[in-house]
């Protein structure tokens, strides 16, 4: 469990803005799925989504998504782990392949995460960020995730990761902008990330 609390490049949860976040939002609560239901809905209502929003930052490590206020649902994922991570709560990545206009291809990668819960174990969460269309909500252990998976093609990829994927954080370190990014967003095959 413990390579789901360690900080890395990306996940630098030691950065001193990060876990003074952590901390304030945690409180005096002791309980994980309190602490994880606050971290996740101030990322998924505090931290605004850039396409959205219009916005052309690409922010990838959690520091510079909480600085810029700012990301992609995968740099919100990287935020989330952070926070949770900063309070010793354990936090992976999840991945769906999602088509990017609803009709087939393109395919894109859509990033959440997941948390382990006493009582629960992994339970996935994303925060995204909500609009007239999207709903996503923290009620363990029923998922109330952004996207559901319905079209041919599109599928939840397995497994909880420690880290996020390689070619997610190519394609955040890569493209300066928020248009540049949403025109080339990541996507594998399926086959390929088993």
């Amino acid at each position: 469990m413990q390579q789901y609390l360690d900080p890395s490049d990306v996940i630098d949860w030691q950065h001193p803005d990060v876990r003074a976040r952590a901390r304030a939002l945690a409180g005096d609560a002791d309980d994980p799925a309190v602490v994880a239901r606050r971290c996740f809905e101030w990322v998924r209502d505090g931290i605004r989504h850039s396409r959205d929003h219009g916005l052309q930052a690409v922010t990838c490590s959690a520091s510079e998504v909480l600085t810029q206020g700012s990301g992609y649902c995968y740099a919100k994922s990287h935020l989330l782990a952070a926070l949770l991570r900063a309070n010793g709560i354990p936090a992976g990545f999840c991945y769906q392949r999602l088509s990017r206009d609803d009709d087939g291809a393109p395919y894109c990668l859509h990033g959440l995460n997941a948390v382990w819960l006493p009582g629960h174990g992994w339970y996935r969460i994303d925060a995204r960020g909500n609009r007239d269309d999207i709903d996503a909500q923290f009620t363990p252990p029923v998922e109330r995730l952004a996207f559901p998976v319905m079209r041919p093609g599109e599928c939840d990829l397995p497994g909880v990761l420690a880290e996020p994927l390689a070619v997610v954080v190519q394609a955040l370190r890569t493209h300066p902008t928020s248009d540049g990014l949403w025109a080339q967003l990541p996507d594998l095959e399926p086959e390929a990330f088993v």
